[in-house]
């Protein structure tokens, strides 16, 4: 079995490029060899600023020969009447290339086993490698020198070898070789004997060439630089991704920037270092406070940092220059006299200020919950969007209005709510702890989601105007994980009537909200459960369908499922009439009517099941002994009356029909 080597040397790639070009080229080479029987055992692709590789191991030097039947002419066609072929016999077999000896018969036709040679890999290769390539795709895409293939970046060599073998490609204006570079800043012309020294040759030259060794890499470096600080970092996801993506070969540089920094609000700093500057911010270990020092992943070789150290310096000390100089400004006043400001600022077209938009907010989270704190978070919570600062760095709304409430003195509920009331800030952030947070939270969101409905803009499968499908998301974590007792449904129909436009939607966005709760959850149940528990609106009360949904996903009693299908599928129409218990005829219908009234609901639907399977010998006994349609009108809706009861204790658990 061999190894394969591609290489594709480039200018530095925007960093949000690789992850997409690493997904397209393993998609790509794993459908080539899938499509054309090329057997291989692993395809693993790596990937720098200035490279994108590809090593499949385990490949098979060709296709496998494959053994293929044709159909002919039939018999009284292909042979004459002494048994001979007939030209047309004869050209079935010159056309397949077989011997006319190794024709067969069967089932009056002519037959043809033939042997398709499989074609060589390396060959295979060779024309398909531009293909895989030319059909990357990515953001900013363009034609580079006199070449009509668009890329991102411009191609500077190919490296692409089988084994020890050179295997020729030309991609775009470059043709291959087995020549690669290293670091910009070391070794250059490195020849490649085969793909096994190809990691460790580029590693001599400063390159970690595989994107998960390099990420590993600089976490170790990162928390051995804090580590002898006495300090932590705390490494996000996204920023470790992209430092990953934008260096070659790491190495961690320790810089200082002033005390006076300290003074404002610690998310802003952070925000400069992480979100600006790709810096990672240290912290006390005991306190967790901000601490004036960062760590910086440099791409450079060498032991002199100074310089580095000067010009980080130099531009994390402007951005924070004018942080400091606009949370001064802005804290001069107390934070309640920005909401004034928001009268001049649009929430969205024929929706009002967002000073309109806090009013119904306040007026929601009353609603919900109309307590003190409640309220005062709520007249706040999008004051800082007048800010100076909040302007500067948009991505801190909420965070920095409640270090502003802080410094005017507000309470530290009402603080931590005007933070919290953005939370979830994504699908896997946490949600608000506080009930300000939560309640003043989902005021806002709901009051979007229906602006946003009733303006004709919901989302659709590539648009999502204000993000609404993650504020929904937001309200569901938010009322699940609290355990929230809150009707949904009549907070959207309160909210679209504070709205200076009325237009009837609310069964648009009920079913918008039941759309985003099953997305929701059904990683951890079944859609047919999550669709039967439908039986009752979950807008009512969403920890409830949580509650059903949790009790029919444990529910193992066949008896019960049969029973109550059956009784679905009698009932196809309305009943609207009562039960008379004069009417009965038989003790099975007595028997059966007492165990309904039996059944009773105490928030409990674990206890609830377990009384519907109870009921099983009833409704088994009335099947066997009663006719259901009895020629007397009178008995026979009755009996439907008695079954349509029976149905209304089955529904409030589940719409048994859809399991």
């Amino acid at each position: 079995m061999s190894k394969y080597l591609l290489e594709i040397g480039v200018e530095e790639l925007p960093y949000k490029f690789i992850p997409m070009a690493i997904s397209q080229l393993e998609t790509g080479f794993k459908s080539f060899f899938d499509d054309n029987n090329i057997k291989y055992e692993s395809i693993k692709v790596m990937a720098t600023p200035r490279r994108l590789a590809v090593l499949v191991s385990g490949l098979a030097s060709s296709q496998p020969d494959v053994e293929k039947i044709v159909k002919g002419p039939i018999t009284t066609v292909a042979f004459d009447e002494n048994k001979n072929l007939t030209p047309a016999g004869l050209g079935f077999a010159k056309k397949n290339n077989v011997d006319p000896k190794n024709l067969y018969e069967q089932d009056n036709y002519l037959y043809a086993k033939i042997l398709i040679k499989g074609k060589n890999t390396k060959e295979m290769l060779s024309e398909n490698v531009p293909i895989i390539f030319s059909k990357l795709q990515g953001p900013h895409f363009m034609r580079w020198g006199a070449n009509d293939v668009k890329f991102s970046r411009p191609i500077r060599w190919v490296l692409s070898i089988l084994d020890s073998e050179e295997v020729k490609v030309k991609i775009i204006d470059k043709e291959s070789s087995d020549i690669t570079n290293g670091h910009r800043f070391s070794t250059q012309n490195i020849k490649i004997n085969h793909p096994d020294e190809y990691i460790e040759k580029l590693r001599n030259a400063h390159v970690i060439v595989d994107q998960n060794e390099r990420l590993n890499k600089i976490v170790e470096i990162t928390n051995n630089e804090a580590e002898k600080l006495g300090a932590k970092t705390k490494i996000s996801d996204d920023l470790l991704e992209e430092v990953t993506y934008i260096v070659e070969y790491p190495i961690a540089v320790v810089c200082n920037f002033d005390e006076e920094f300290l003074t404002i609000p610690q998310e802003v700093a952070v925000t400069v270092m992480e979100t600006h500057q790709r810096y990672f911010a240290l912290y006390q270990k005991e306190t967790g406070k901000l601490i004036n020092k960062f760590i910086t992943i440099t791409n450079y070789i060498g032991s002199e940092f100074e310089n580095i150290k000067a010009g980080n310096l130099r531009v994390i000390k402007a951005r924070l220059d004018d942080a400091v100089f606009f949370f001064k400004e802005d804290t001069k006043k107390p934070i309640e006299s920005y909401v004034e400001n928001l009268k001049g600022m649009t929430f969205q077209k024929g929706m009002g200020s967002v000073y309109d938009k806090t009013q119904r907010i306040i007026k929601l989270s009353e609603k919900i919950n109309p307590s003190d704190t409640v309220k005062r978070t709520a007249e706040l919570c999008k004051a800082d969007l007048a800010t100076n600062l909040v302007f500067e760095f948009t991505e801190l709304q909420g965070f920095i209005g409640a270090d502003y409430a802080r410094v005017s003195g507000e309470k530290s509920e009402v603080c931590e709510g005007i933070k919290e009331h953005y939370f979830p800030l994504n699908a896997d952030s946490e949600t608000a702890k506080t009930i300000e947070g939560q309640v003043v939270g989902i005021a806002d969101k709901i009051d979007t989601i229906c602006a946003v409905f009733v303006s004709g803009k919901k989302p659709t499968g590539s648009s999502d105007p204000l993000g609404v499908r993650r504020a929904a998301l937001g309200i569901i974590k938010t009322i699940l994980e609290h355990g929230l007792q809150l009707d949904l449904s009549s907070l959207i129909e309160y909210t679209l009537s504070l709205l200076p436009i009325q237009k009837d939607v609310k069964s648009e966005i009920e079913e918008f909200f039941i759309q985003r709760l099953i997305i929701f959850l059904n990683d951890n149940y079944k859609k047919e459960v999550l669709e039967a528990c439908l039986s009752k609106n979950p807008c009512h009360d969403l920890c409830d369908y949580l509650k059903r949904v949790k009790t029919v996903s444990g529910m193992s009693d066949e008896k019960l499922l049969e029973n109550a299908n059956r009784v679905l599928r009698i009932l196809k129409e309305s009943v609207t009439n009562s039960v008379n218990s004069d009417l009965f005829m038989l003790d099975a219908e007595k028997e059966l009517y007492s165990g309904i009234n039996k059944v009773k609901f105490s928030n409990d639907y674990d206890n609830y099941l377990k009384q519907l399977s109870e009921l099983n010998s009833a409704v088994t006994k009335f099947f066997e002994e009663v006719l259901v349609m009895d020629k007397d009108e009178k008995i026979k809706n009755n009996r439907l009356a008695l079954l349509n009861e029976l149905k209304n204790k089955y529904i409030m658990l589940t719409d048994f029909s859809k399991i």
